[in-house]
């Protein structure tokens, strides 16, 4: 496994320094009996140290290259499979068996971190929490708060479904090979806010739309959808613009919304 190169086209930059390995494995804290996904586990830095745990533990991969040298360090662990796939099409709610909740890990590829985490999202409800490397940017703006620049469609959706924490930072030299931006460890924990199946599709049609021009007032980016009068109705100034916004706004804003919307 050590001979194989990090491939530019799957985004792979190899985790090796042992202390930031520990350091995640133990911010996880898997536990037996537990039922862990790692996406995209590369040459394996920090699947050892979860299947120690005793955990059960599903690797998806979707580098065939790397597959071999996966089944042959951990094959022989009852505990541990390997799926070859794309995780932007893997159906995590499948992996399920009865009532249990999955733990989501990884360090993510850069150019697919967030259209797979808005993949996990539609899954929330079969997750009971996630941990992912991330390049530092992302991990701003999904915990970030109003009013900040990094606030945004991705921090809004996110914690709509999720609480998030930024946990701690991690350089480009703990990597191979080293990505030329910070990384960070981030966790989300669905929160169970799921409400009518129309409610999130309102959501992000609205956010989608005051987002779209972030210099525009809410009066025009939301012309279409909203009339100033709801605004005022919300307590919502017509002359703010969407980075002002709580997350309450914007849901207030979706439900005003009719079914015919979504």
């Amino acid at each position: 496994m050590n001979q194989h190169r990090p491939r530019k086209r799957f985004g792979q930059n190899f985790l090796h320094d042992p202390g930031i390995i520990g350091r995640i494995v133990d911010t996880i804290n898997p536990r037996p009996g537990e039922h862990l996904v790692e996406i995209g586990p590369g040459q394996g830095a920090l699947t050892r140290g979860l299947l120690a745990s005793g955990c059960r533990l599903d690797v998806v991969e979707l580098d065939r290259d790397l597959v071999p040298g996966l089944l042959q360090a951990h094959g022989d662990n009852s505990l541990f499979q390997v799926i070859e796939a794309d995780a932007l099409t893997v159906e995590f709610s499948a992996l399920k068996t009865g009532d249990e909740m999955l733990r989501i890990v990884g360090n993510l590829p850069y150019n697919i971190s967030t259209p797979l985490i808005f993949h996990l999202l539609e899954f929330a409800d079969s997750i009971r929490d996630m941990h992912f490397m991330l390049q530092r940017e992302v991990v701003q703006r999904l915990a970030a708060e109003p009013g900040s620049k990094a606030w945004g469609k991705l921090g809004v959706m996110a914690q709509y479904h999720c609480d998030i924490d930024a946990l701690f930072e991690v350089p480009p030299g703990a990597f191979n090979p080293p990505p030329k931006v910070m990384s960070g460890i981030v966790r989300l924990v669905p929160n169970g806010r799921r409400r009518d199946p129309g409610q999130e599709k309102r959501l992000r049609r609205v956010v989608s739309a005051a987002f779209s021009q972030r210099r525009k007032t809410l009066r025009n980016t939301l012309r279409d959808l909203v009339d100033v009068q709801q605004l005022e109705e919300l307590g919502i100034s017509p002359t703010a613009r969407a980075e002002t916004l709580s997350l309450e706004q914007f849901i207030a804003l979706g439900d005003t919304l009719g079914p015919d919307s979504e």
